[in-house]
């Protein structure tokens, strides 16, 4: 009868074919069978993970019913008796189970050494900088690559600056009426139709046109309101004043205000007779006659914008604590500070290079003008990303988001220096 019972024993150590759930009562009723032939003991001790140093086996109780003892309690079973009988041939290593009491099941514990899991802070941490890297990368590329494209064009003047100036005007409007349609704005407002705002793209795109073969542009945007204010009228459901009002404005903002930038390149065009370096240009690119006010004058004022935007960022970066206001975060006061003394220091240089305006105080005025038609013209295409919900118009340009991103800092700046020069500056600076 014990050696059934000791075959049985074996088996089940042996056997893989049950698993832990059905093994559990089988082990109980076997150390209960057992007890009496291997005078099993009962002890009330702690569980511990080592071995007694009497070399005991340690069998903890069961806490099911089959077995009244406390869920802590053991069963010490001396390995001298287990060596009496004939399936052990050595001495017994520590065997110990653990059960589970409130899912029913043995639990093991985990393995020490586990395999190192990768440091996902520092992969997120390296991937942003890449990315930062990349982003800034491709923004001096492409910064480089359109600030000589569009010193060309500027140099280049009348068709040539016209149409270029119309194709970003119409890429900036269509960007614009997106951004009207967006869901932040729709919120609160009803967006002109889809037609309507394409309309509106056209006819911002033809001003610049219209201005450099008609040299006027009032009557032409008055009419241009009246009929996009009667294509709403008339369209399909009831129109609401928010389309009219957003679509007038993208008359003024997308179309009307880039105008001035060919009144000011075109329109002026008294030749700079102080200017050193239109005594040594080519003939063939027009010889003296070709360096007009205009012509200084728009140099001086985008070279003065870029130089506030370039000072800005990294006077920003790199002293940056106090924020300018809301509606653009990262924008503070020190890098604006550092922004319009970059400013003011390359109209002075360049004013004395090309030697215009000859006053240094109208030359500081231009550049204090430019400077905060760039800074307003920023934060207002600020306030429309703000209210739409995203961070960039578009990304037609990579590293700089869309055009309007862009060009945000010239819209009013165009506006802004041509009324300086024609109002306050008499013979236009010369």
């Amino acid at each position: 009868m014990e050696l059934n019972k000791l075959l049985l024993l074996l088996l089940f150590s042996r056997s893989n074919l049950v698993n832990r759930e059905q093994q559990r009562p089988i082990l109980c009723s076997l150390l209960f069978l057992f007890q009496p032939q291997l005078g099993v003991m009962a002890q009330h001790h702690r569980f511990t993970n080592s071995v007694t140093p009497q070399s005991h086996l340690l069998i903890p109780q069961c806490a099911c019913l089959c077995r009244p003892f406390p869920s802590q309690s053991h069963r010490s079973i001396s390995s001298s008796n287990l060596t009496n009988f004939p399936f052990f041939f050595t001495k017994p290593k520590p065997i110990f189970l653990r059960f589970n009491h409130r899912s029913g099941s043995s639990a093991y514990p985990e393995p020490e050494h586990t395999l190192p899991q990768p440091n996902a802070q520092k992969e997120d941490l390296l991937q942003k900088s890449q990315k930062q890297v990349s982003q800034f990368r491709n923004r001096v590329v492409y910064g480089l690559g359109i600030g000589i494209t569009v010193g060309g064009v500027v140099l280049a003047g009348g068709w040539v600056f016209a149409v270029a100036l119309a194709a970003a005007v119409f890429a900036g409007a269509r960007e614009y009426f997106e951004l009207v349609r967006s869901r932040g704005i729709t919120e609160g407002m009803t967006p002109p139709p889809r037609y309507v705002s394409r309309v509106c793209s056209v006819i911002c795109a033809l001003m610049p046109l219209y201005i450099m073969y008609r040299g006027h542009i009032d009557v032409s945007v008055t009419s241009a309101a009246f009929v996009l204010a009667m294509a709403l009228l008339l369209q399909r459901g009831s129109a609401r004043f928010s389309q009219l009002s957003s679509a007038i404005f993208g008359l003024f903002y997308c179309g009307y205000l880039p105008c001035f930038w060919v009144k000011l390149r075109c329109g002026l065009a008294a030749p700079a007779l102080n200017t050193g370096i239109g005594a040594a240009w080519p003939v063939l690119l027009g010889g003296q006659a070709h360096w007009t006010v205009g012509l200084v004058a728009t140099l001086i004022s985008m070279s003065s914008i870029i130089a506030a935007d370039t000072f800005a960022f990294l006077g920003g970066k790199a002293f940056g604590r106090t924020p300018l206001t809301n509606i653009s975060p990262k924008k503070t006061w020190e890098g604006t500070i550092i922004g319009f003394c970059g400013c003011i220091v390359t109209s002075v240089v360049l004013a004395k290079l090309f030697r215009w305006p000859i006053s240094l105080s109208s030359t500081i005025a231009y550049g204090v003008l430019n400077f905060f038609g760039s800074v307003f013209g920023d934060l207002t295409e600020s306030m429309i990303k703000r209210d739409a919900g995203v961070k960039d118009s578009g990304s037609l340009i990579p590293g700089h988001g869309g055009v309007l991103d862009r060009v945000d800092s010239y819209i009013f700046t165009g506006a802004l220096a041509y009324s300086f020069i024609k109002t306050f500056l008499p013979l236009y600076g010369v």
